[in-house]
């Protein structure tokens, strides 16, 4: 599907209001102006807030799932994926930091728990979660991760990492490629046999 540039400048305007006001303190008048349209318009292509906040997030994780296809490691270790996948996206949420904290929000909100809990339980079929998700299940099949469930496991290799992307963006730590090197295999370590 091809979307008009109107339709971009919308979701462009949201995601920068949202990031840095919430979900509440982004309302789609404040919205419509950001992105220089009509505040009717904005429902030509959204028919609500709600329906923007989902489209937009689904388009965020669209990006980020490809990003974790690209070079992933597919006959490598379970080190080897692991890393690949801490690594991708520790660079690309310090890289665009609005994504990150839409992302953030929208995981932890009543918009996205339910949605989160479905891909870390395997119900919903994104390639990307669902190579890693293997990955962890055969990590623990063969004893090369510790004896958690797939949940604990992923709190304990994304939890350090969010918080940390989070203290970069706010200035309270300067995350560099050799500092990401070393998190990424203290996160590991955290996960390992």
């Amino acid at each position: 599907m091809r979307y008009t540039d109107k339709r971009c400048d919308i979701m462009e305007a949201a995601l920068e209001l949202i990031a840095e006001h919430g979900f509440h303190g982004a309302p789609m008048s404040d919205i419509a102006e950001k992105a220089g349209v009509a505040a009717g318009t904005i429902y030509r292509y959204f028919e609500s807030k709600d329906i923007l906040i989902n489209e937009l997030n689904q388009e965020l994780e669209t990006i980020v799932s490809s990003l974790l296809l690209e070079e992933f490691p597919e006959g490598g270790t379970v080190q080897e994926r692991f890393c690949h996948v801490v690594r991708a996206l520790f660079r690309y949420f310090i890289d665009h930091p609005l994504q990150f904290r839409f992302m953030e929000q929208y995981s932890y909100s009543p918009y996205g728990v339910s949605r989160r809990r479905d891909k870390l339980l395997g119900i919903r079929g994104d390639a990307d979660r669902q190579l890693f998700r293997m990955a962890i299940e055969e990590g623990v099949a063969e004893a090369t991760l510790k004896n958690f469930p797939v949940m604990v496991l992923c709190g304990l290799a994304f939890g350090p990492m969010v918080s940390l992307v989070r203290d970069h963006i706010l200035g309270f730590i300067h995350l560099d490629d050799v500092l990401i090197d070393r998190i990424t295999e203290a996160c590991w370590d955290a996960v390992k046999r």
